[in-house]
């Protein structure tokens, strides 16, 4: 549970960071996916959001995007919303501050959103504040369905997303090769489940 649905106290060390959005009188959530986008898996994704008609938050990797212009405009005439992931997927926690803005302001060039997610899903603190000094909306999550996992069967990720998500969850997938026999077994699924439970899905603001 440390990591699919991060505890209390471990939020409070990253102060005005996204990690769940409440909406009065709707039960609603936020459907996130990482580390894309890459036309091997991102278009299967957004043929399947056509379907359900859902609308999710892509946080960008943006040597992905330069690679792949095509499949990140995509996302956008889809009516899709992104955010930025870093230009390398760089892991925070071992770069430092200056580094991090840096690399993150070489994705900013390609990736026009105020998002912002740290791969992997981890900072340190000085650095979640150096971020939104910066401008930066630094979108964490309630649910990571941990797809990516060498240790975890598509059926463990699917019931992850039914253990752990309420109203208000901001959600994580991720459309890479990495993750994509797991997510695309789960995601369907765990999309008409959401659905039958009477979520709506939202972008994140």
């Amino acid at each position: 549970m440390l990591i699919e649905q991060p505890p209390y106290l471990y939020r409070l060390l990253y102060p005005k960071s996204l990690w769940r959005i409440s909406v009065p009188h709707q039960k609603t959530i936020y459907l996130t996916f990482d580390d894309g986008p890459i036309p091997e898996v991102t278009p299967w994704v957004l043929d399947l959001l056509d379907q359900y008609k859902v609308k999710a938050t892509f946080f960008c990797v943006g040597d992905n995007v330069r690679k792949y212009p095509e499949v990140y405009q995509q996302l956008l005439e889809r009516g899709h919303k992104t955010g930025n992931h870093t230009f390398n997927h760089i892991q925070a926690w071992n770069s430092k501050t200056a580094y991090l803005l840096k690399n993150t302001e070489e994705a900013a060039a390609l990736i026009d959103s105020p998002l912002f997610r740290p791969p992997h899903g981890h900072m340190r603190v000085p650095q979640n504040k150096a971020m939104q000094r910066a401008g930066y909306k630094v979108v964490m999550w309630d649910v990571v369905t941990r797809d990516y996992s060498r240790f975890k069967s598509p059926e463990q990720v699917l019931q992850n997303v039914k253990k752990y998500t309420r109203d208000g969850s901001i959600l994580v997938f991720h459309d890479s090769l990495k993750a994509e026999k797991k997510m695309k077994y789960a995601l369907p699924l765990a999309i008409e489940w959401l659905l039958a439970q009477g979520y709506s899905f939202e972008l994140i603001p």
